[in-house]
């Protein structure tokens, strides 16, 4: 009777479908409408921004902010432009669907909201030892569902876009860390959080290694 109860609730939750990709996709897509409309406000309050003291302006001309706990989750909703939404929503629907099916919504839900503390985290060190910037992006859980579908499906094959090269899930996540890695080392992709990125990697990472295996 327990094991048909909790195959019932697993079958439950795949039928759901994406219900909680779902939510993302419309919380990303109205945060960055009330973005436009008000840009100052949404940075200052809701971006990542470093500890410490804050100038009073940016170069932009926007008010600086200061850091307050709930940016840990919120500078995920935030983008830096219409082309950064459009990517990482691609993403996460392309690559966390098929994850959300499989693991259900409540995993899938726990796995994104702790990639992307842990990427806060790691971006936190980085640009509180800097230049004062803000943080904006839900990059570090999307790599992270990057680093899940690989794991997952490791001989799924993966379109390259630039340059359009088939390649299979395992070896796209190891190119894209080995990528991110040297970015952020050698720095030739500056205002980009590429060791958030490999934080929401490497939470993701430890989070799959920890998880109980199901009978």
């Amino acid at each position: 009777m327990r094991r048909t109860l909790e195959q019932g609730q697993r079958r439950g939750e795949r039928r759901g479908g994406s219900s909680v990709i779902a939510l993302l996709l419309a919380a990303n897509g109205l945060t960055f409408l009330v973005q436009q409309l008000l840009p100052g406000p949404m940075l200052r309050y809701f971006a990542l921004w470093p500890l410490g003291a804050t100038p009073e302006t940016l170069p932009s001309g926007l008010p600086a902010g200061e850091f307050h706990l709930w940016q840990l989750l919120s500078y995920a909703f935030l983008h830096g432009s219409l082309f950064h939404l459009a990517i990482n929503m691609f993403v996460l629907w392309m690559f966390g669907s098929p994850l959300e099916r499989d693991w259900g919504s409540q995993r899938f839900a726990r796995y994104y909201v702790l990639c992307v503390l842990g990427a806060a985290a790691a971006q936190l060190l980085v640009v509180s030892t800097g230049a004062y910037a803000p943080t904006v992006g839900a990059s570090g859980g999307v790599y992270a569902l990057l680093l899940a579908f690989g794991l997952r499906y490791p001989n799924q094959y993966i379109l390259l876009l630039i340059p359009p090269i088939p390649m299979k899930a395992k070896y796209f996540v190891v190119f894209i860390g080995l990528v991110e890695l040297w970015s952020g080392i050698a720095g030739t992709r500056q205002g980009v959080a590429h060791f958030a990125h490999l934080a929401g990697m490497l939470v993701g990472l430890v989070l799959i290694w920890t998880q109980p295996r199901r009978r």
